[in-house]
């Protein structure tokens, strides 16, 4: 009776241990991954968001990987094509990853939400073919591209800010008083726009720059554009431009950034995500502000664009992955997301009734407030261009032969012909 008694017990304990083994392995949440990339504090407030996430969903364990922009551009692509990506990412080329998203329509909790919360021609430049439904992800920030200037340096100059009484200032006028307010003030540089054939396109259309021609075809050669590079490259002749910041990065993209923020830069041109990252690590130690872009034949305008939270098919939880994103698209997270980053929201019920954003900076409300200024002259062709289902290969020729061109391996002449002919191979490939 007690051998009995004792082999009953073993078996109660082994029976024990294997429900709680299994109860265990039930209870271990299910991990997904994001890839992102920062350009201010945008990644401490999705952390923040994704732990009340986990707390409220604790079957469910996010983990950001935090990684270089570059790495967006080109590695993602890669991994993705490989089978191999994220389950979520935040990326800029929406068009590129077309046939990669996982559709999250049949998974999230009101696909209508989606439809009419949404910019359509945004989420209609993730899909393919004839899909005119699938829901692959949304944007988390609309960006507009435009100059900053350092003003406590046209002060110390004593020479006006030109757009103070001028509504168009061509980028002619721009560079020779930014030269010389630099001089003035012994600034090291005078004027700078990040390595991006992005942060090119809006100012070539506002000197006149046509990059479609009549039949829609992506067209490169074109005397505004050319007048733009000309401008441009001149910088580098001049040594008025931090020269590392398109021949010594790599061949990546590359931002002028710092040099503004070291006081060491007059005038930059680059975009509102850099709000976030001046109210930090400039705050008021200077006076800095976004002016309108410069005028031209084409116009005023800079370039949209943003940035989107997507999902890849790959991933091995759509389900958990939908009830990420239906939080994050949710209007309370994104209006959180877009009042603690300074991001403008690329939800279209925020972006009407604004955001309450959370600084006490004055020169960071004027800055948004002036970006925000812009959208309503921006190129109806910067749209088209932006939305371009090659528009990376598009950005990318015109990055990579322009910097040929500063260094003296190509003439502009060549350089143009070469990036219509890489331009033309893919889109002829994509076809």
């Amino acid at each position: 009776m007690k051998k009995l008694t004792l082999f009953a017990l073993l078996i109660l304990i082994l029976i024990l241990a294997t429900v709680a083994g299994s109860t265990g392995a039930q209870a271990q949440p299910v991990e997904l991954r994001i890839m992102w990339y920062d350009d201010g504090n945008e990644g401490q407030v999705l952390r923040d968001l994704l732990d009340r996430f986990e707390t409220e969903n604790p079957d469910i364990k996010v983990v950001i990987d935090t990684v270089p922009y570059s790495t967006i551009l080109e590695q993602l692509p890669l991994q993705v094509e490989a089978g191999e990506g994220p389950d979520m990412a935040r990326v800029t080329d929406l068009p590129g990853y077309a046939g990669k998203y996982l559709d999250l329509r049949p998974y999230v909790k009101d696909p209508d939400y989606w439809d009419r919360s949404f910019p359509a021609h945004l989420m209609q430049s993730m899909r393919t073919g004839d899909d005119t439904t699938g829901l692959y992800g949304f944007p988390n920030q609309f960006t507009v591209t435009g100059p900053y200037i350092n003003r406590t340096l046209f002060e110390q100059a004593g020479i006006p800010v030109p757009s103070d009484t001028n509504d168009a200032v061509t980028w002619e006028e721009w560079t020779e008083v930014a030269r010389q307010v630099a001089e003035a003030t012994n600034t090291p540089y005078a004027i700078a726009m990040d390595r991006s054939g992005h942060r090119f396109a809006g100012p070539a259309m506002s000197m006149g720059a046509t990059f479609f021609d009549e039949e829609g075809k992506v067209t490169i050669d074109t005397p505004g554009f050319r007048a733009m590079a000309a401008i441009f490259l001149g910088w580098h002749t001049e040594g008025i431009t931090p020269a590392e910041v398109w021949v010594g990065s790599g061949g990546s993209y590359a931002a002028a950034a710092d040099f503004f923020i070291n006081g060491q830069l007059v005038m930059y041109m680059s975009g509102s995500w850099q709000v976030q990252r001046f109210s930090n690590d400039i705050g008021d130690a200077f006076d800095w502000e976004v002016v309108p872009n410069p005028s031209g034949p084409g116009g005023s305008t800079g370039m949209p664009g943003g940035t989107a939270l997507v999902a890849f098919a790959e991933t091995q939880h759509p389900e958990e992955v939908a009830r990420v994103m239906d939080y994050l698209a949710s209007e309370e997270v994104l209006a959180e997301f877009s009042a603690r980053t300074l991001f403008i929201p690329g939800h279209l019920g925020l972006a009407e009734q604004g955001v309450a954003y959370e600084t006490d900076l004055e020169l960071a409300k004027a800055a948004l407030n002036a970006f925000l200024a812009e959208v309503p002259k921006l190129s109806e062709q910067g749209y088209l261009l932006n939305a371009h289902p090659q528009n990376t290969v598009i950005f990318n020729a015109i990055r990579d032969r322009l910097t040929q061109v500063i260094v003296g391996e190509l003439s502009l002449d060549e350089a143009i012909v070469r990036m219509q002919a890489e331009i033309d191979e893919a889109i002829a490939a994509a076809q």
